[in-house]
């Protein structure tokens, strides 16, 4: 799996096990991804999602936590897009 330093603006660095990229996917294909990602992963391992569009950005998340996963943070790049941490549950 990729692992990478996320950096929070508002906290410490967290290592993420797997990222993943779905700027190019629009709902409902961002959480099917998601969902896919955080399926390879065991249970405390930190999935980092980078994501584009107001309803990816708030969809994601919600189901994220409805799923019983933790959502870590999320970050707003510069060029506008989401990066959104989740451990998963």
């Amino acid at each position: 799996m990729n692992t990478k330093v996320i950096t929070q603006s508002s906290g410490p660095h967290l290592a993420a096990d797997l990222v993943i990229d779905i700027t190019a996917d629009r709902c409902p294909m961002t959480f099917v991804r998601t969902r896919l990602a955080l399926d390879k992963l065991m249970s405390g391992q930190i999935l980092a999602i980078t994501l584009r569009g107001d309803e990816p950005a708030t969809n994601v998340p919600r189901t994220a936590v409805e799923q019983g996963h933790t959502v870590l943070g999320t970050r707003t790049e510069p060029s506008g897009d989401v990066v959104v941490l989740i451990r998963k549950g």
